[in-house]
C-alpha cells in the first residue's frame, strides 16, 4: 500500500507533508489518515491517506468496485444507514474527526451530497430548494432569498423563474441535476460530494454541470467520483487513483497528485496502465515494456501538431482474453477529447482553456 502523501512531499520536508508543498494548492479541507472501512467482516477500504485541498475540485477515479463511492460516503457518514458498517482511522474536517463525531446534523450541513442520478423530491421546484432550510427552521424571508440565490448559483434561475410552482419532475435530466445541486448549496455547505453526477446526462448537460462545478469552487470544496477520465482531466485540480487489491479484495489508494502530473507523469505503473487504456499491465507482467512503449507513443501523438490522424491503438497483449480497448475514444471531432485535455501544453489553465467547449464528448 503506497501512502499518496509521498508524491507531494518535497525532499527537504520531514513528517506529514502539507498541500502547500504543491504549487497552486491551498490548505487542506479534509485530511484523510489511515482510513479503513468495513461492511461487517468484509473490508472495503484499506489504509487510505491523502489531503483534499480547500476550494478545489478533487477527482477520484478507478475501476468499479475499488471503493470510490464508499470513500465518498465516509466523508459525511452516510454509511451509518448500513447495518454492520464501520470505519477506522481519521477524516479531519475543521479539526473534528468525521469518523467519531456525534454531531451528524452539523456535519451534513457542512458536507452536502449530489447523487449519480437526479433525485428531485415529488414537490415543486421552489419547495425542493427550500426543503432543508425549512427543516432547519429558517424564517420565510431567509428561505425565499436562499431559494433564489441557490438557483442562480446553479445556473438554473433564468430557466425556471416563471414556473417555480411546477413539479420538479417536469424538468429535463440536466435541469434536475442542477436542481439537486441548488438544493445542496441552499444551506451553504463547505464541501460538496458528487458521485458520478454526469453519468446519466447527455454531453450538453454534462458540459453545463462541469462549468457549474468550476464556478462553485469560488465558495466550495468539491470532491467528485467519476469513471470518465476525460472529465477528470477537464475539471479537476487534483486526482486520486484507486484500485482493488487482488489478493485481499479491498480498495487501496494507489496515487494522488495534481491532475496534470497524474495524467502526464504517473508515479505508479498501475496508474499509467489505467489512464492509457491498458488496465491490467501491472509490475511483473510480461507486457510491462509494451505498456511503457505504448504510453510513449500516445504522449508523442498527443503533443504532435498532426492530430488529424487516429490515435495509436493498443496492440493485443499475449495471454489476455481479448484485445485491449483503445486508450481514448475516436470521435468525429478533429481532436480526441482526452488528447486535448491530457497534452502537456494544455495545462497552463485547465478549466479556462478557450478550447474547453471542444473537450466535452
Amino acid at each position: 500500500m503506497a501512502d499518496a502523501r509521498r508524491f507531494i512531499q518535497p525532499p527537504a520536508q520531514v513528517g506529514r507533508p502539507g498541500l502547500r508543498a504543491v504549487l497552486g494548492s491551498g490548505a487542506a479541507k479534509l485530511e484523510v489518515g489511515k482510513l479503513s472501512f468495513y461492511y461487517g467482516r468484509y473490508q472495503a477500504l484499506n489504509d487510505v491517506s491523502f489531503d483534499i485541498p480547500e476550494r478545489r475540485i478533487t477527482a477520484i477515479i478507478g475501476p468499479s468496485g475499488c471503493g470510490k463511492s464508499t470513500l465518498l460516503r465516509v466523508f459525511n457518514r452516510m454509511y451509518d444507514l448500513v447495518p454492520g458498517s464501520r470505519a477506522t482511522g481519521t477524516v479531519m474536517l475543521d479539526k473534528e474527526n468525521v469518523v467519531t463525531t456525534r454531531r451528524l446534523l452539523e456535519l451534513r450541513q457542512k458536507v452536502g451530497m449530489v447523487f449519480q442520478r437526479p433525485s428531485p423530491f415529488p414537490m415543486s421546484i421552489r419547495d425542493n430548494v427550500a426543503f432543508a432550510p425549512r427543516l432547519l427552521g429558517w424564517k420565510p424571508d431567509r428561505i425565499k432569498t436562499a431559494v433564489e440565490e441557490s438557483l442562480e448559483r446553479a445556473a438554473l434561475l433564468d430557466e425556471v423563474k416563471d414556473r417555480l410552482h411546477e413539479p420538479a419532475t417536469s424538468l429535463s435530466g440536466g435541469q434536475q441535476q442542477r436542481l439537486a445541486i441548488a438544493r445542496c448549496i441552499a444551506v451553504s455547505p463547505e464541501v460538496i460530494l458528487m458521485d458520478e453526477p454526469c453519468s446519466a446526462l447527455d454531453p450538453v448537460a454534462t458540459l453545463k454541470i462541469e462549468d457549474l462545478m468550476s464556478s462553485l469552487t469560488r465558495d466550495f470544496t468539491i470532491v467528485i467520483v467519476t469513471h470518465n477520465l476525460q472529465q477528470a482531466a477537464r475539471v479537476s485540480d487534483f486526482t486520486a487513483f484507486m484500485l482493488m487489491n487482488t489478493e485481499h479484495r479491498y480498495g487501496e489508494l494507489i496515487e494522488f497528485a495534481p491532475t496534470a502530473d497524474l495524467f502526464n507523469r504517473p508515479q505508479d505503473q498501475r496508474t499509467e496502465a489505467y489512464i492509457t487504456g491498458r488496465f491490467g499491465c501491472c509490475p511483473g507482467s510480461r507486457s510491462r515494456g509494451s505498456s511503457r512503449a505504448f504510453a510513449s507513443h500516445w504522449s508523442a501523438w498527443a503533443r504532435s501538431s498532426n492530430r488529424r490522424s487516429k490515435p495509436p491503438s493498443t496492440p493485443y497483449v499475449a495471454g489476455t482474453a481479448a484485445p485491449r480497448r483503445r486508450c481514448a475514444p475516436t470521435t468525429n471531432t478533429s481532436t480526441s477529447s482526452f488528447a486535448r485535455c491530457a497534452s502537456r501544453s494544455s495545462w497552463s489553465s485547465p478549466r479556462s482553456s478557450p478550447s474547453r467547449a471542444t473537450c466535452a464528448t
